[in-house]
Protein backbone atom coordinates (compact mmCIF):
# COMPACT_ATOMS: atom_id res chain seq x y z
CA UNK A 1 0.00 0.00 0.00
CA UNK A 2 1.74 3.26 -1.13
CA UNK A 3 0.87 6.41 1.31
CA UNK A 4 0.48 9.77 0.38
CA UNK A 5 1.33 12.70 1.85
CA UNK A 6 -1.31 14.99 0.17
CA UNK A 7 -3.09 14.50 -2.57
CA UNK A 8 -5.74 16.91 -4.27
CA UNK A 9 -8.80 15.55 -5.89
CA UNK A 10 -10.94 16.44 -8.82
CA UNK A 11 -14.05 14.39 -7.25
CA UNK A 12 -14.92 13.12 -4.26
CA UNK A 13 -17.41 9.55 -3.57
CA UNK A 14 -18.04 9.79 0.14
CA UNK A 15 -19.11 5.96 0.45
CA UNK A 16 -18.66 5.91 4.55
CA UNK A 17 -21.97 3.57 5.75
CA UNK A 18 -22.49 2.35 2.58
CA UNK A 19 -22.50 -1.18 2.01
CA UNK A 20 -20.75 -3.50 0.09
CA UNK A 21 -20.57 -3.63 -3.22
CA UNK A 22 -20.98 0.34 -3.39
CA UNK A 23 -17.60 0.60 -2.75
CA UNK A 24 -17.06 -0.52 -6.37
CA UNK A 25 -19.90 0.41 -7.79
CA UNK A 26 -20.06 4.17 -7.39
CA UNK A 27 -16.61 5.08 -8.16
CA UNK A 28 -16.93 3.50 -11.40
CA UNK A 29 -19.98 5.43 -12.34
CA UNK A 30 -17.70 9.03 -11.21
CA UNK A 31 -14.79 7.47 -13.03
CA UNK A 32 -16.57 8.05 -16.40
CA UNK A 33 -17.21 11.91 -15.47
CA UNK A 34 -13.69 12.07 -15.24
CA UNK A 35 -11.08 13.20 -18.15
CA UNK A 36 -8.15 11.57 -18.72
CA UNK A 37 -5.30 12.11 -15.84
CA UNK A 38 -7.96 13.45 -13.43
CA UNK A 39 -8.04 12.09 -9.69
CA UNK A 40 -10.91 10.31 -7.85
CA UNK A 41 -10.64 10.56 -4.00
CA UNK A 42 -12.89 7.45 -2.41
CA UNK A 43 -14.01 8.10 1.37
CA UNK A 44 -14.79 4.78 2.80
CA UNK A 45 -14.70 2.84 6.26
CA UNK A 46 -14.63 -0.73 4.60
CA UNK A 47 -11.61 -2.36 5.12
CA UNK A 48 -12.26 -4.47 2.51
CA UNK A 49 -11.84 -1.50 -0.06
CA UNK A 50 -7.92 -1.42 0.73
CA UNK A 51 -7.43 -4.70 -1.64
CA UNK A 52 -10.89 -4.42 -3.23
CA UNK A 53 -10.10 -1.07 -5.28
CA UNK A 54 -6.53 -1.88 -5.83
CA UNK A 55 -7.69 -4.77 -8.32
CA UNK A 56 -10.61 -2.83 -9.39
CA UNK A 57 -7.64 -0.63 -10.70
CA UNK A 58 -5.42 -3.04 -12.16
CA UNK A 59 -8.61 -4.67 -13.67
CA UNK A 60 -9.94 -1.76 -15.05
CA UNK A 61 -7.00 0.28 -16.44
CA UNK A 62 -6.55 3.07 -13.83
CA UNK A 63 -3.68 3.64 -11.85
CA UNK A 64 -4.17 3.26 -7.84
CA UNK A 65 -2.71 6.46 -6.45
CA UNK A 66 -2.44 5.27 -2.71
CA UNK A 67 -3.93 6.03 0.64
CA UNK A 68 -3.72 9.71 2.60
CA UNK A 69 -1.53 9.29 5.66
CA UNK A 70 -3.42 12.25 6.66
CA UNK A 71 -7.03 9.99 6.54
CA UNK A 72 -9.44 10.91 9.16
CA UNK A 73 -9.83 8.46 11.77
CA UNK A 74 -13.47 7.32 10.56
CA UNK A 75 -12.46 6.77 7.37
CA UNK A 76 -9.88 6.04 5.13
CA UNK A 77 -9.25 8.06 2.17
CA UNK A 78 -8.31 6.53 -1.50
CA UNK A 79 -7.03 7.80 -4.38
CA UNK A 80 -7.12 6.77 -8.18
CA UNK A 81 -6.32 8.56 -11.17
CA UNK A 82 -7.89 7.85 -14.18
CA UNK A 83 -5.55 6.86 -17.32
CA UNK A 84 -8.12 6.11 -19.57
Amino acid sequence: MKFLDHCPADATADLVYRACPMHLLEPMELMKDLKQGQVLEILTDYDGALEDIQAWCAKHGQEFMGICEDACDDCYKLYIKKLA
